[in-house]
């Protein structure tokens, strides 16, 4: 029962109240004044106590009793049955003689309003490949830049036009479809200018841990779609691959570490200003890779994956 700010009477208060008309110890009215309701109420609640006891204390549901005009069960059932046969709500209201709200109310209830809710939900299709470099995912996020903190985070409006027309930046992600280490950098622009020096330097992080990429997954983004990213993948014999248009679930890795970069760098602190944020990135990579449990790789950080000889830990971890 969710009591409202304002309610006179809990159920503790409303047994007192009618244990203390019942007892003799106050009357009706008296009881109304000293419990802040009317005498009507008083008469209401004691009535209830006397007959049902302590359990007559709790709110009642205030759906009616009866329903005269209720959609019958079977005829409830049949309009299901019709609409599993690819009927039309008209033609449903038609074949059963009720009318077509009637079927809209039946079937929203039963959550078959739409005829593509009949088609049975298509199971996730996860992979995984077998070694660190097979396949890398990069995308990339756009992110406000900003001059101070944000009503996001005090919840203060005011004032807020005026950091509106300070840009953009842009965060291209890169991780690693088979150990999930990844890389990030801010870029001005996603430009192809920018997706292809964010590739170079993806490489060069990646050959720097002894991992030699081989594939590497986009969407269909102009800056993906270039003649100088298709260029760079050449150079560097890397077979690129862009996902089914319209069906982002395909970069399902790349989308997923987005969402943690923000829920734990991006939008986790009330940064200053979006340069203390930048700052703060690499650290917070860092962490990702060599410290944060994974959830997919058995809550191992993602630097496990790759077997790194003791000498190479401790050269690398910086």
């Amino acid at each position: 029962m969710n009591i409202h700010k304002n309610a006179r009477l809990t159920p503790v208060r409303r047994e007192e109240m009618a244990r203390a008309v019942l007892e003799g110890r106050l009357s009706k009215a008296d009881a109304g004044r000293a419990f802040g309701v009317t005498p009507k109420v008083v008469a209401r609640w004691t009535a209830r106590y006397a007959a049902l006891g302590r359990t007559g204390m709790i709110d009642r549901s205030s759906r009616p009793a009866r329903i005269p005009r209720m959609t019958q069960p079977t005829t409830a059932e049949r309009i299901v049955a019709l609409r599993r046969k690819r009927f039309t709500g008209r033609h449903i209201a038609r074949e059963v003689g009720v009318s077509p709200a009637t079927v809209s109310r039946v079937l929203r209830r039963a959550g078959l309003s739409r005829l593509k809710d009949l088609e049975p939900a298509m199971p996730p299709r996860r992979y995984e490949r077998e070694r660190p470099g097979d396949m890398i995912h990069i995308d990339i996020k756009k992110l406000g830049r900003f001059e101070r903190v944000g009503h996001r985070i005090t919840g203060d409006r005011t004032g807020q036009s005026n950091s509106r027309g300070v840009g953009w930046e842009f965060v291209h992600v890169c991780i690693d479809d088979a150990s999930r280490i990844a890389f990030c950098r801010i870029m001005p622009d996603e430009r192809r200018e920018s997706a292809v020096a964010f590739l170079e330097a993806a490489l060069a992080f990646y050959a720097s841990l002894g991992v030699t990429v081989s594939r590497v997954m986009t969407d269909n983004g102009s800056c993906y779609r270039s003649h100088e990213f298709r260029n760079a993948c050449r150079k560097h014999g890397l077979k690129h691959v862009r996902t089914q248009p319209y069906r982002p679930q395909t970069n399902g890795k790349a989308e997923r570490f987005i969402q943690t970069a923000l829920r734990e760098w991006a939008y986790a602190h009330a940064y200053p200003n979006s340069t203390s944020r930048a700052d703060a990135l690499p650290k917070w990579l860092h962490r990702y890779n060599w410290h944060r449990p994974h959830g997919s790789i058995d809550y191992k950080p993602p630097i496990s994956r790759l077997a790194l000889s003791r000498d190479n830990l401790l050269r690398l971890h910086i």
